[in-house]
């Protein structure tokens, strides 16, 4: 296939992932941008680091910037790069094995690179939103390389921190009721007692392993490496 065509096919895919996940009054969907976004519009930006990495934007619109300050003013504190995250990551995620790097503000002219696929997020037939992807082409994996060829290539990234995170459960509330918590109020999560818990780095899920106590402090005793698997 064309790789053109097999990064657009890519980009498309992380749009519409992307789209599901932007906070907006109505739900979006991501179509080709007949325009690109207007330059002072704020924007997020994050890397993606595998081998078919690239880099996502998601770019503002006035309605995605109220629903941000609707929900700052409400008194959850949301801070652009943080509450657009989980939409990055779902993108991300469709553009194969990689790992999201750190979101920054920035603005739309300065993040979205002449070479990135861009995409509208429309909903009830406005644009809210856009979402650019910029896919580095995928290298083929060589297959009679030497085994110490990919250790040698990796050998610079061993010094890379990466956020690692310990999950007992989930659950799903909606808005009124996370504003409404107050201290005491107990959550129902989606684990039973003594179930694992989840070990994910930057999003994926990567093990599974038991919560122990070490000189006072929580740790986590891994009893499964889970391969291949897909983002948490």
């Amino acid at each position: 296939m064309n790789p053109t065509a097999t990064a657009g096919a890519a980009a498309a895919r992380a749009a519409a992932a992307a789209a599901s996940l932007v906070p907006a009054p109505v739900p979006l969907t991501a179509v080709p941008a007949a325009d690109a976004p207007p330059a002072d519009a704020p924007a997020v930006v994050a890397p993606v680091v595998g081998q078919r990495g690239g880099e996502v934007v998601v770019v503002l619109g006035p309605a995605v910037v109220q629903a941000l300050a609707e929900g700052a003013v409400a008194g959850a504190s949301l801070d652009p790069a943080e509450a657009l995250r989980p939409a990055l990551a779902a993108a991300a995620a469709e553009l194969g094995d990689g790992v999201l790097g750190a979101a920054r503000s920035a603005t739309a002219g300065d993040a979205v690179a002449g070479d990135a696929h861009v995409f509208a997020l429309q909903g009830d037939g406005a644009t809210l939103a856009w979402c650019a992807v910029r896919v580095r082409a995928e290298e083929p994996a060589p297959r009679a390389a030497v085994p110490t060829q990919r250790g040698a290539h990796l050998r610079v990234l061993y010094d890379v921190e990466m956020t690692l995170t310990a999950e007992l459960g989930r659950t799903k509330l909606p808005l009124k009721q996370v504003l409404d918590l107050t201290p005491g109020a107990v959550l129902e999560l989606d684990r039973t007692a003594g179930s694992p818990a989840d070990i994910v780095v930057n999003g994926r899920l990567i093990a599974r392993g038991e919560v122990v106590v070490v000189d006072e402090d929580y740790g986590v005793r891994v009893t499964e490496i889970v391969a291949g698997s897909d983002p948490a």
